[in-house]
């Protein structure tokens, strides 16, 4: 299973995000890369416990299923996965090579991980393996979705 707390991987994530620029386009979804960008950014903050969210209350049902069904293999994330409401962007334009900049600074961040108190909104209190498959699988989700 791919990690985020694995250096390599981390910076074969860093070169993809390097890929993405202002005119990138999505092959699905509705952010253009900018919003993209700054969404993965803030998931990131949302990991280190930056961005504080909400438990919604279907992940209080359903969410450790699903966080079984996301971490048992390497399939990717399922097109137009549901998002925190703390996680959307509205703001269509801004500096990217800045948000990119921070997002990339996060991920190389991830090396001194220390939040084991993480609360996903959706599938709720996780160990810092499944944040790392987790993390991995959302960045390469938005990746693709950019075709990087």
């Amino acid at each position: 299973m791919k990690t985020i707390f694995d250096n390599a991987i981390s910076e074969e994530l860093v070169t993809r995000i390097n890929q993405i620029n202002a005119d990138s386009k999505p092959f699905w979804g509705k952010m253009n890369a900018y919003q993209m960008v700054k969404h993965c950014r803030l998931w990131e903050d949302m990991i280190t416990g930056e961005l504080p969210t909400k438990r919604v209350f279907i992940g209080r049902i359903f969410g450790r299923m699903g966080l079984k069904a996301v971490t048992k293999d390497d399939t990717p994330l399922a097109h137009s996965t549901p998002t925190a409401p703390e996680l959307f962007i509205k703001e269509t334009s801004g500096n990217i090579d800045e948000e990119k900049a921070k997002w990339i600074a996060l991920i190389r961040e991830h090396k001194n991980f220390s939040n084991s108190n993480f609360v996903h909104p959706f599938f709720g209190p996780m160990t810092k393996e499944q944040i790392g498959i987790m993390a991995y699988k959302h960045i390469d989700h938005h990746l693709r979705q950019f075709g990087a």
